[in-house]
């Protein structure tokens, strides 16, 4: 008895969310999870609020929904753990995963299971679906939105407008306006191809009036939690930031260069796809090519809208990955065709070679961090016996390619959990030094001042291990520090207090001295009186 599509992609998407979250749970927060582990602790602190708080005041570049989801998760623990930060982001890899199959498998098993191993062999996937991720949930929205619309035409599905609405909103919530734009404009890209002019200015119309009340309703919010001021921040940060290049600057093709290696190997195989498609040209368009028509404009147009504001980051395209994975594993639903055969051979080379190349890095890197690196033998066990289960596949032509991709995506996905997560959680640590220095500080209690961190900044990553309300001093030049009336604690980059010989403050011998986010830092007790 056959299992339905529709369990069977439950089973994989249960399947995929076990993968996401293996070995997660009481890693220390690094780089950019920090701010949102920092957002989550106060909020279970205080309980929850419109806008996520730093130092006990609003923060004005996200809304405090995705916090939520890290707050709802964490009660149960009573505090911020990984698991609790990071099962937000699984879940929405899981979702895009379940959502995928039951897209292609109507139409092939292989190509739903090829399209999900090519998104899981993508390094960007990989590291967004193991971090606090705005991005990624915005995607498994996005990717929602175009699986409604199409299952409302192709798979006698009823046409689900409030679940669509919804997401919508929770796209806005997640990510602000742009969490509304992507998804609207994605299925918009899908009513145009398909000449449902009606859907197309309907839909758009109303998407675009929900986008204005969101946008009154979160300014509103904004004035009425921290003032004209702190909504004049929001206008910035949210809205202007982002458009003028405030947050960062990149070239309008940015996205269309940089995915070749921020999204391999789904990106350009799927180029490679869409110039097959061109060059064999079938006579007639059936339903499976109209689905890769429908993706390729998707994506375009996710690609094309977000390269419009200065600000670009290689996450922000994350939207059109899905998209891009399911071009890329066409040529193994078309048979016919000496190019896509060409293709074929080209994919199945690649990822029967992955495992070994994977050995090779992970050697490369014990030889470089060998302190850090102390899973070697089981990583080295995992891989050789993906490269040997590869290698009997060629002999399977039946299941010959699901087995070579999905040994290579699990051959990634074990070095990045069991190689490369733990040695960068040492090499970027903060937890050691920070609860060192608060030790000391809690023990001979002074003011504690942070300088040249950046409130904003590494102040942040020192913050998140506190776990506990605290105002800390920020200075930024030897003029503040000079003035200060001791006692108190100073806590700078190693780099910064050489830079201070000759001075008062140089002249205090460290009280501590450590690594904090691979940076050497040192703590200093200012006294009384010097």
């Amino acid at each position: 008895m056959s299992i339905p599509v529709r369990q069977q992609s439950l089973i994989i998407g249960l399947l995929a969310l076990v993968l996401f979250s293996a070995g997660v749970y009481q890693q220390a927060p690094i780089g950019f999870d920090s701010r949102f582990v920092l957002f989550a602790q106060e909020m279970l602190r205080h309980g929850p609020t419109v806008f996520p708080t730093t130092y006990g005041q609003p923060y004005a570049d996200y809304s405090a929904v995705s916090t939520l989801f890290i707050w709802l998760l964490s009660l149960p623990f009573g505090q911020v753990n990984s698991l609790s930060a990071w099962f937000p982001s699984a879940i929405a890899g899981a979702v895009i995963v379940t959502l995928m199959y039951r897209l292609l498998a109507p139409y092939s098993q292989r190509w739903a299971l090829l399209s999900i191993a090519l998104l899981l062999l993508t390094n960007t996937f990989v590291t967004e679906t193991r971090a606090v991720s705005q991005d990624l949930i915005l995607a498994s929205v996005a990717f929602s939105v175009f699986y409604l619309g199409y299952a409302a035409d192709h798979f006698a599905s009823p046409r689900r407008w409030l679940l669509i609405f919804a997401l919508l909103l929770l796209g806005f919530g997640v990510r602000g306006p742009i969490g509304l734009v992507v998804p609207t404009g994605i299925l918009c890209s899908y009513y145009l191809l398909n000449r449902q002019w009606q859907s197309l200015f309907g839909f758009g119309l109303t998407a675009a009036v929900l986008l204005a009340v969101c946008v009154g309703v979160l300014l509103w919010l904004a004035e009425a939690s921290g003032g004209p001021a702190f909504m004049q921040d929001v206008v910035r940060m949210q809205f202007m930031g982002r458009m003028n290049g405030s947050e960062g600057v990149s070239g309008s093709l940015y996205y269309f260069t940089s995915s070749m290696g921020n999204y391999a190997l789904a990106y350009p195989l799927a180029l490679l796809a869409l110039a097959a498609v061109w060059l064999v040209k079938p006579r007639q368009a059936g339903p499976e090519l109209r689905l890769l028509q429908y993706c390729a404009a998707a994506g375009l147009i996710v690609m094309v809208g977000l390269s419009i504001p200065q600000a670009k980051k290689a996450r922000y395209l994350l939207p059109m990955l899905p998209m891009a994975a399911i071009i890329a594993a066409y040529p193994f639903y078309v048979a016919q065709g000496r190019v896509f055969g060409w293709l074929r051979g080209l994919m199945q080379g690649v990822w029967l070679l992955i495992p070994a190349l994977l050995i090779g890095a992970v050697l490369f890197a014990h030889r470089r961090f060998p302190e850090q690196l102390t899973m070697l033998m089981p990583v080295l066990m995992v891989l050789g016996l993906l490269q040997v289960v590869a290698l009997a596949a060629l002999f399977r032509p039946r299941w010959r390619a699901q087995t070579l991709a999905f040994c290579a995506a699990l051959g990634l996905w074990s070095v990045y959990i069991l190689v490369f997560e733990p040695v960068e959680r040492q090499l970027y640590d903060s937890q050691t030094f920070s609860r060192d220095a608060l030790a000391l500080v809690q023990k001979d209690p002074a003011p504690l001042v942070l300088h040249a961190m950046g409130k904003d900044a590494k102040a942040i990553k020192f913050m998140v291990n506190t776990e506990q309300d605290l105002q800390p001093v920020f200075t930024e030049s030897i003029q503040e520090l000079e003035s200060l009336a001791g006692p108190a604690w100073l806590m700078m980059d190693l780099k910064d207090y050489n830079a201070l010989q000759g001075t008062v403050v140089g002249a205090l011998p460290p009280v501590l001295s450590g690594r904090f986010d691979k940076n050497d830092f040192v703590l200093l007790h200012l006294p009384r009186s010097l």
